[in-house]
């Protein structure tokens, strides 16, 4: 059984678990395959609780004897839907743990996260996933979501960026 809870970020356990659980994620293909910088596996807890609106998901797998192990996270987003003139979540980072695929992981932190977002009366969840991501894409629709399109002669969106340089 998979538990999911908000990070709390007072929480070492939680810090670690979410640390874990994104570096996981960056080695994984889907995820760049590269490890996360040390600034960031240092500093990613404490930005994340200065961030208005941020909040991070943590799934956790009841373990045999050893306690509970983190195996699904979530990093979130509160932004705001202008045509809505209402708040949205965008899921920046999603990631379920090989070991936890396909046993209801990844539904069940949509699940949580959709609740949450209804809680902050947000008018929608947004994320963005890779077009060779078929298991993920297959799993987003399954729970709801659709591709982001206008009108059939505009095309559907597509998420674009520019990286710019910052000290760290």
């Amino acid at each position: 059984m998979i538990d999911f809870a908000l990070a709390d970020w007072g929480n070492p356990d939680d810090r670690k678990a979410v640390v874990q659980l994104l570096q996981a994620y960056a080695m994984h293909p889907m995820g760049g395959a590269e490890p996360l910088s040390d600034y960031a596996s240092q500093t990613l807890p404490d930005a994340m609780a200065a961030m208005p609106g941020a909040f991070s998901v943590i799934g956790w797998q009841a373990g045999d004897g050893e306690g509970r192990r983190p195996v699904a996270l979530a990093n979130c987003f509160t932004a705001m839907s202008t045509f809505a003139c209402q708040p949205l979540i965008n899921i920046h980072d999603l990631y379920v743990d090989d070991s936890a695929r396909g046993k209801g992981a990844g539904q069940g932190l949509l699940d949580f996260v959709e609740k949450e977002a209804s809680s902050r009366q947000c008018c929608k969840v947004t994320l963005e996933v890779l077009t060779g991501n078929d298991v993920a894409l297959r799993a987003y629709e399954r729970f709801g979501f659709e591709k982001y399109v206008m009108d059939d002669k505009s095309g559907h969106a597509v998420f674009m960026h520019k990286k710019i340089a910052v000290p760290t």
